[in-house]
């Protein structure tokens, strides 16, 4: 097919990542630049492909470069590999082109992709290409808007700063096997000896969002050499917050939600009593509880996305108590409206004779979406700041954003990072810069002149 076509192949139902990780014996991931997939629907992009690392180009994951032979006596050499790749989802099986220009240093490109692949996906999206035996490459690119996306970061552990890299997948496998091997002879232990429901009710119980949230923040701060987290004495305040929540805490949550899931799905499927266990009865147990399974992974999912806000909320929180700032959280307003912080005080919030700079509103939201429309009613005559982690907003959301009085707060690697858009837009500021200037230069001696700092 004629790549000026490409963006109007046809696309089929793409398999589960799961099952494409499953019938891979390794995988190179890549979150994707917006270089990496503007070239596909843009037209005055010159990319036209996929910035490949030098440490997974020379992994062995990829043929071997092999210098091209150039007519020009002493012309800089090209090294270059061509493979197959058939890409899930559309119809398309491409011959790809790895090439590495030595006159541009370490700059390696994938070309020879198709369009359609590219030309639909949110900014931080990834491309995933799996490798069978020799030279058997299949390809597939997860948006960031799916739940693949989400599926993909939790079955490789991907950090939450995670670029690139190479996955040996039966390694990983067994590395998982391993970590979890107590829990697992816990578990077959206590079946076989009767001691299922008691199992149960020990890992029933998780923790309160607030319980997990300072779990995380003992955890980093005793890694990291902290005593608090104070946004005026440790760098990149956002990066780590993004940490904690995203990272630290997901890990210790996983864990938790893990054991109680799991002990309550060997409950529903073969039952509290080790001798009327069966192989039939385990069968016929998955066809005929399925709406049971499938609601357990519901709820699994859901609490995992609900935990995600509460915990940003809570990190922030704390950073603001730890570096003195006065605010108040969750506190009402008209129509019932509960903005997550208004800083200094409610009362300066609705003091009449207050000037514009002097109270502000911190909404705290994980993930977007459209959701940033429902914030824009808690501004009253002050600056609305809209704090996110969220890395797959378009430019045009950020546009209406700023239109409508809303200022984007972002960790500080996300603000200068090339997987997003947030770099070129004055409407979205960093954490530390928030910090640094919105509340300690512009606020701070106005809430001093009114006796709000202690």
């Amino acid at each position: 097919m004629p790549e000026q076509f490409d963006i109007f192949a046809e696309k089929e139902p793409s398999p589960p990542i799961s099952a494409f990780l499953d019938s891979s014996e390794a995988v190179f991931v890549k979150k994707l630049s917006l270089n990496d997939r503007d070239w596909a629907r843009l037209p005055n992009k010159h990319q036209a492909g996929v910035y490949v690392p030098p440490s997974e180009r020379d992994s062995g994951f990829f043929a071997p470069l092999v210098a091209k032979r150039r007519e020009k006596a002493g012309a800089d050499e090209i090294r270059e590999a061509f493979f197959d790749i058939d890409w899930t989802g559309i119809n398309v099986k491409r011959k790809a082109r790895l090439v590495h220009y030595t006159s541009k240093g370490a700059e390696t490109h994938l070309t020879g992709l198709p369009k359609a692949a590219f030309s639909d996906l949110a900014p931080a999206s990834f491309l995933v290409i799996g490798r069978r035996g020799e030279g058997e490459y299949r390809a597939v690119t997860i948006d960031s808007e799916s739940e693949d996306c989400d599926l993909l970061g939790d079955l490789l552990s991907l950090a939450p700063d995670f670029r690139s890299g190479i996955f040996a997948l039966e390694a990983l496998r067994r590395k998982r096997e391993e970590k979890e091997i107590t829990f697992i002879e816990e578990v077959v232990k206590a079946f076989f000896d009767g001691n299922i429901v008691a199992l149960a009710a020990k890992y029933a119980s998780m923790p309160t969002t607030a319980a997990l949230a300072e779990m995380a923040r003992t955890r980093f701060m005793a890694d990291n050499g902290l005593t608090s987290l104070d946004p005026y004495s440790i760098a990149r305040p956002g990066d780590v917050i993004r940490s904690i929540s995203r990272g630290v805490e997901y890990e210790i949550f996983k864990d938790f939600q893990m054991r109680a899931r799991a002990v309550e799905l060997v409950r529903l499927l073969l039952g509290d009593a080790p001798g009327a266990v069966s192989p039939e009865k385990a069968l016929r147990a998955i066809v005929l509880e399925y709406p049971k399974i499938d609601a357990i992974m519901l709820s699994a999912a859901q609490q995992r996305k609900s935990r995600a806000g509460y915990s940003f909320e809570h990190h922030i929180e704390a950073m603001l108590i730890d570096g003195g700032i006065p605010f108040q959280k969750q506190v009402v307003i008209e129509a019932k409206k509960r903005p997550d912080f208004i800083l200094p005080s409610l009362a300066l919030y609705d003091d009449g004779a207050r000037t514009d700079r002097e109270a502000l509103v911190l909404s705290a939201k994980t993930t977007l979406r459209e959701r940033w429309k429902q914030v824009h009613a808690e501004i009253r005559n002050c600056e609305l700041f809209l704090a996110t982690v969220d890395e797959n907003i378009a430019e045009n959301a950020i546009t209406d954003m700023a239109s409508q009085g809303i200022r984007l707060v972002v960790p500080e690697s996300l603000k200068n990072s090339d997987t997003t858009e947030y770099k070129r837009q004055e409407s979205v500021i960093s954490f530390e810069k928030f910090f640094s200037v919105e509340i300690k230069e512009v606020r701070w001696p106005l809430w001093e002149a009114r006796g709000l700092i202690a």
